[in-house]
Formats: C-alpha cells, sequence, structure tokens
C-alpha cells in the first residue's frame, strides 16, 4: 500500500522511546500494572545492547511511556522513519541498511514473505504473542503464522460533514461522486486505495488482477475527477477539520483524532464493501539482533503497554486483553471497533502480480493527467502542425535561395 503515506502503526515507537522519558509531551503517567505480562529477557544475545526499529510513524508522535523495558533488558532502542511500504520495501531490496524490526502492512508483508527478505520468528521467546486475537491469525499474507505478529488493524470509510452533506446521500461510495458536492471532495493520492474505491464501488475484488476490471475502474476515477477538490493524504486532516473539505475517504482510526478537533464530522462504512488492514511486526533477514527483537515485540504486546499507546494513536489493537487499559469510550467505540457483521463487509489487500502494479501505475497516470485517448489526440496533432511549419519553413528558404539565383544572373547580364 498503503500504502501511500497511510499512517502505519508502528506503534513500537511508544516503546522505542524508552531510551529517555524527556520531552515529547505525551502521556507521562504511570500504567496500570498487570501482573499477567511477561517482559522476557533475550534468550540469547548477540552482544550488543542496541536494537534498531525501522518505522513511518513520525518522530514528533513518538510517546514516552514506559522505560521497562530498558530497565529490564538494557536493550536500547533505536528508531528511523520511512514514508510509505514502497520505500521500506526499496531500503531492504537494495540493502545497505541494517533494521531488526520493521512494521509493514498486510500485503506488503505478503511480498517480504515471497521474496524472502524477513525471517521466521521464535515464538518461544514472545509468550505475550497468546494475546493475540485469533481473528488476526493465519492471514492471507502469513498462514501459518511464520513471519509476522499483527499488531494494529483498521478500516477505510468515508469521512463527511454533517452541516453540509445531506445524510440521505450518506451510506456509499457514491457520495465521492456525487455532482451536488463538486469542489468539495477529496481522494486518494494513491493508487492502491483510489482504486480499491473504484473496485468496490463497481463489485469488484480489491485485489482483481482483471485488466478490463482495472480499465472499467479507471474510468470511474476519470469521471469523478472534475468533481476532486484536490487528491491527499495526511492533508486531509486540516482540510476536513478546517471545513475547506467536506468529504474524505480515509481511515477509521484517523477519523477519531478528527471528530475530536471537529465534532461536526461524520464516518460510514460504505455499503458496498470496504478495506480492512493489518499492521505487524516482523523482522528482517539482515537482523543483527533477532533475539532482542523478539523480546522488543513480546514487550509491545504486553496488554498494558499495548492498550495504552493505541488509545492513544486512535487504532484498533489486535489483542482483546489491551481493552482493559483503554478508556471505555474508546475500546467500545463501533468505529475502532466494528461488529462481526460489519467487518465481513471488509476486504484485506494482498500483494498484486507486477504486471498488475504496473498496469494500475499506468492507469492513475492517465487518472491523474487526463483522458489517455485526448493525450493521444493532442500529440499527434502537434506532430503535424510541427511537420507543417517545418514544411512551410522548407518552401519559402527555396524561394528565397531561388529568387537570390535569379536577381544573381540579372546582374551578369
Amino acid at each position: 500500500m498503503k500504502k501511500s503515506t497511510k499512517r502505519l502503526f508502528a506503534a513500537v515507537l511508544a516503546a522505542a522511546s524508552l531510551l529517555a522519558l524527556t520531552a515529547c509531551g505525551g502521556k507521562t503517567e504511570e500504567p496500570k500494572t498487570d501482573d499477567s505480562a511477561q517482559t522476557e529477557q533475550p534468550a540469547e544475545s548477540s552482544g550488543s545492547k542496541e536494537l534498531s526499529v525501522y518505522t513511518a510513524f513520525p518522530e514528533s508522535e513518538v510517546i514516552y511511556y514506559f522505560n521497562k523495558f530498558e530497565e529490564e533488558t538494557g536493550i536500547k532502542v533505536n528508531y528511523m522513519t520511512y514514508d510509505t511500504n514502497e520505500s521500506l520495501y526499496t531500503k531492504l531490496k537494495t540493502g545497505g541498511s541494517s533494521y531488526d524490526i520493521i512494521i509493514p502492512s498486510d500485503y506488503m508483508a505478503g511480498r517480504l514473505i515471497d521474496e524472502g527478505l524477513v525471517q521466521k520468528i521464535d515464538y518461544t521467546n514472545i509468550p505475550n504473542y497468546s494475546y493475540i486475537d485469533e481473528a488476526y491469525k493465519n492471514t492471507a499474507y502469513d498462514p501459518d503464522n511464520a513471519y509476522s505478529v499483527p499488531y494494529t488493524w483498521g478500516t477505510v470509510g468515508v469521512i463527511y460533514n454533517k452541516k453540509y452533506v445531506d445524510e440521505a446521500d450518506t451510506g456509499s461510495w457514491d457520495l465521492l461522486w456525487n455532482e451536488k458536492y463538486s469542489g468539495k471532495i477529496l481522494m486518494f493520492d494513491n493508487n492502491r486505495d483510489a482504486f480499491a474505491i473504484a473496485e468496490s464501488r463497481l463489485g469488484y475484488s480489491l485485489n482483481t488482477t482483471d485488466e478490463a476490471a482495472l480499465k472499467n475502474c479507471a474510468e470511474s476515477l476519470k469521471e469523478q475527477k472534475p468533481l476532486v477538490q484536490q487528491y491527499v493524504m495526511d492533508q486531509i486532516f486540516d482540510k476536513m477539520t478546517r471545513e475547506e473539505a467536506w468529504i474524505a475517504p480515509y481511515y477509521a482510526g484517523d477519523y477519531l483524532t478528527m471528530v475530536a478537533d471537529n465534532p461536526d464530522l461524520g464516518f460510514f462504512f460504505p455499503k458496498e464493501g470496504f478495506n480492512m488492514y493489518i499492521d505487524c511486526f516482523m523482522i528482517p533477514t539482515s537482523a543483527e539482533h533477532k533475539a532482542e527483537a523478539e523480546a522488543y515485540i513480546n514487550y509491545l504486546l504486553t496488554p498494558e503497554v499495548c492498550g495504552q499507546n493505541l488509545e492513544f494513536l486512535g487504532y484498533s489493537a489486535s489483542e482483546t486483553a489491551a481493552k482493559d487499559y483503554m478508556d471505555p469510550e474508546v475500546s467500545s467505540n463501533d468505529i475502532a471497533y466494528p461488529s462481526a457483521e460489519t467487518l465481513s463487509n471488509s476486504e484485506a489487500f494482498l500483494y498484486l502480480p507486477t504486471e498488475t502494479n504496473q498496469l494500475m501505475d499506468s492507469l492513475w497516470l492517465e487518472v491523474k493527467t487526463g483522458n489517455s485517448s485526448n493525450s493521444t489526440v493532442l500529440i499527434i496533432s502537434a506532430i503535424i502542425i510541427i511537420v507543417a511549419i517545418v514544411a512551410i519553413l522548407v518552401l519559402v528558404s527555396m524561394k528565397k535561395k531561388k529568387k537570390k539565383a535569379q536577381r544573381g544572373k540579372s546582374a551578369e547580364k
């Protein structure tokens, strides 16, 4: 994906900040204790006491909650950030950097497994894995739970301003194609999420590889384009809270953050279907501190750590036990934690074949830059005009030379 600048939860950062409980303005109160939580010492140490975490979550939002992990293990956690799943993939593929923990989204996790860029996890070092709900195990991208540990999950829906949008128009992806709200509609600025909306609206799977289906989706997105104010990602926060735009597709967890700033914002899950995603911990094959990485993952799965961290971030926890450490208004929220019936209408992204990704890239470029057939006509027309101009210039030049030659002959006489 997600892509995109999807706010991948990399809630690892909450604990990554164990290095120094100074200064980030996050919550600093003592957490509730959970006597059942287990913080394991690394089974084996590679000698170093530093751990490198590569995450998409920005430094400004790191939460300095706990120092227990570093105090008990002596392991210092360093972290670096990336902006998209694709950036993460490029870093791992090209090498040159060593990371001990990464946090990709589901479809990218599948690609990393297929290409041998991540290694199997030793669950004897992660006893807190037992807290993970069965619903997030045995996924399509990791059916045997060999390479990934699910941590956060979320959904995509439609955010709208209740002051300006008629409730009768809500409930469907069609709202994003409603001419009544032309100029007030925002759209995802990445092809996977944008095509997923068109796919749902037209009744296709979010993982279709059918060329005709993808071309139909591209045509639908072209039809929508004149109504779109702007293609955005994180810019949606300011535009929706300030009411510069009234309608936007986005992640449910981010809606919960936005509605705190503007209570007039509403949210719905489109009836045609929507994307559900999982962000997970993985350990690259190049990791130098595997045992320490597993100890750190185990710490992050401690219900009190997971619960307070994800309550702050606004995303959903993969373990029910974490809800005991959340505000009841959060843990019982039907947007953060939709019912099984609602989730039955969702679909997760899978990693698509290279040919499909290339086709989608090409079609998305057409959507963003204009109709391809019109572009072709313009190019052909431009070529014809240039050829005509060159021909005229050549004829004019030949006539001048002919006249000059005739004058020369007259002068000789």
